[in-house]
């Protein structure tokens, strides 16, 4: 049988800082994240199981981005937690913020990679991610393709 892509769109609200930027983003903002992933395998072809004809499930995928991302993402802070803005991120989390501290710059690039790993390892044996979109703007997406990695 073929491999077959199939994507869902997620969606999340997000602030984060880039700490050493030379513009705007310096400043502490946020977006509507838009995420779509795509993941690829071979439809189930036995017609006893429930999900025959699927790939996945849509609502597991659900389920494994919900768990893995959005969770800790959705209406959070996101920091470089190598940088100054930690003393900022200690004191909105004493206030009761969410904030994630991560090992990375708060980028549409790098939080694509980390939730490409994220993902990549809560997936079953047989579904590989394919690719991901992860849109800030109307204007503005960062992409990750498996094949290029």
């Amino acid at each position: 049988m073929s491999n077959i892509r199939i994507t869902k769109k997620f969606t999340f609200e997000a602030g984060h800082a880039l700490y050493g930027y030379d513009g705007k983003c310096k400043n502490v903002h946020g977006h509507s994240y838009k995420l779509y992933v795509t993941v690829i395998g071979k439809p189930i072809s036995d017609t006893d199981n429930v999900k025959y004809g699927m790939v996945i499930d849509f609502s597991d995928l659900k389920s494994i981005v919900k768990k893995e991302i959005i969770q800790d993402f959705d209406h959070s802070i996101i920091f470089n937690k190598n940088t100054p803005h930690v003393e900022l991120a200690k004191t909105l989390k004493a206030q009761g913020h969410n904030v994630l501290l991560v090992n990375y710059q708060p980028t549409s690039e790098g939080m694509i990679i980390d939730i490409a790993t994220k993902i990549s390892n809560a997936l079953p044996e047989n579904i590989q991610l394919h690719s991901l979109k992860l849109q800030e703007t109307d204007t503005s997406y960062s992409e990750w393709f498996a094949k290029d990695n």
